[in-house]
């Protein structure tokens, strides 16, 4: 198995943003493992952190020109030439602090984050790497463009490339993303734009830092002011930037990706959808035989329906399967972002005990409350049995909740609970509850 990798020292790299223009100074730290990748923003007054997660994700309609991230209202966006070194040099955990809200974009490929970050040097730490493995195949389009994922036992890249241009040709490229391939074969491809979209681009503001020498324009006779690194480096740059955005999963992926003519827009698109399988996966690896029918699966605004908790004590992201009055499975990300891990353990962050006990009382309050004669009500406990630990909970966690009643009376409830990450038991308990008018 493989071993979860950080830098052995920090770095500083500076540059300009190539849409904003702004300057941007980048210090990279070491993490600790299981932290994940993480960006501090050093400009403002609380320094913000921003996990590089889905949940903080941004995603709008139409053509994206760049990925970006966002968590109350503090963005962080031109990510995806980083994050595709980051998935290059296989590192896990890391903190990246910038004094700005754009990733500098040095001469618009990968190169200059991956030689800074070898600089650094790359170490191994003690825990083994998490994985995700697309189970089924999964397929995303948009006017036009596609992406597949299929079942693999490695990262591979098929894309095709076809632009309606006199110079760019119709194009296709298969490669294994492994460091090697990417150092040699990815990282150096630029950006670029079409000459025919420079003014179009600064119209909306965009383009601000980039000149001919850090974005290759494509003029209708070939590139201006520039000469290309490979023959085909605009193939080459898409499948950098695609790698890139399939790094915001949080966890290295194995699959067979085959994309045509895809952007920003749709890569978001697809790590939704393979975030979505990853749910389901974890929930039949605790054999959950009667997977939710329509209807029957609560997200979090229908929890908030039932429950009276609200953050930052909501420990319930999504109720996956329910048989009322008998059995309820829901399901808590766990996020380095968790406010409990500036406290607890910062330096090996490790979810507090009894907040995973709180988290599995939620999940059966959501199932005793859920009972028409309890309706408006509110569960409080009256006793915990048997409270068992079985295995630390680290950033990156799904945890899922087990809860399947033991005894139901008018106004009090007895259950037993049991909570997972990856099938594997991390705590149980018996828990007693009492229904009071709210």
């Amino acid at each position: 198995m493989e071993k979860q990798r950080t830098i052995a020292k920090e770095a500083t790299v500076k540059g300009i943003g190539l849409h904003s223009g702004s300057k941007a100074t980048i210090i990279f730290k070491p993490a600790a493992v299981d932290s994940g990748i993480r960006f501090v923003r050093t400009d403002l007054a609380q320094r913000p952190v921003i996990g590089v997660c889905v949940e903080n994700l941004f995603l709008k309609t139409g053509s994206m020109r760049y990925s970006y991230l966002e968590k109350d209202g503090i963005q962080i966006y031109t990510i995806e030439h980083l994050l595709a070194a980051l998935s290059g040099l296989a590192i896990d955990n890391l903190t990246i602090e910038i004094d700005s809200e754009e990733v500098p974009g040095f001469d618009g490929s990968s190169l200059g984050f991956l030689q800074e970050l070898k600089k650094a040097g790359i170490t191994e730490q003690e825990n083994e790497r998490r994985y995700f493995s697309v189970k089924e195949p999964i397929y995303v389009e948009d006017n036009g463009s596609s992406i597949i994922a299929l079942p693999a036992q490695e990262l591979k890249i098929s894309y095709t490339l076809d632009y309606n241009h006199n110079y760019i040709n119709s194009d296709y490229l298969e490669l294994a993303a492994t460091p090697e391939v990417f150092e040699k074969e990815l990282a150096p491809a630029r950006t670029f734009c079409l000459e025919d979209e420079v003014n179009h681009l600064k119209g909306q503001g965009l383009g601000k830092g980039a000149n001919y020498e850090n974005t290759l324009v494509v003029g209708k006779n070939g590139v201006i002011k520039n000469k290309l690194r490979f023959p085909d480096e605009f193939i080459r740059h898409k499948m950098l930037d695609l790698l890139g955005d399939l790094y915001i999963l949080g966890v290295p992926l194995k699959a067979h990706v085959i994309a045509v003519k895809s952007g920003h827009s749709l890569n978001m698109k697809l790590v939704k959808k393979i975030i979505a399988q990853k749910q389901k996966s974890v929930a039949s690896a605790i054999h959950i035989n009667n997977f939710p029918d329509d209807g029957e699966e609560l997200d979090i605004n229908k929890i908030m329906e039932i429950l009276p908790h609200r953050q930052p004590f909501l420990f319930v992201d999504r109720i996956l399967s329910l048989e009322k009055g008998k059995r309820i499975v829901g399901i808590k990300n766990v996020t380095i972002n968790d406010y409990f891990f500036e406290g607890h353990f910062p330096g090996k962050p490790v979810m507090p005990g009894v907040i995973i006990i709180e988290a599995m009382a939620q999940v059966g309050g959501v199932m005793m409350l859920l009972q028409q004669e309890n309706k408006g009500k509110i569960a409080f406990f009256m006793s915990i049995n048997n409270a068992k630990f079985r295995k630390p909970v680290v950033p990156g966690d799904q945890v899922v909740f087990e809860v399947v009643t033991q005894k139901i009376r008018s106004r009090m409830g007895q259950v037993y609970g049991k909570a997972t990450v990856d099938g594997k038991l991390v705590a149980e308990a018996e828990l007693m509850f009492v229904i009071a008018d709210s």
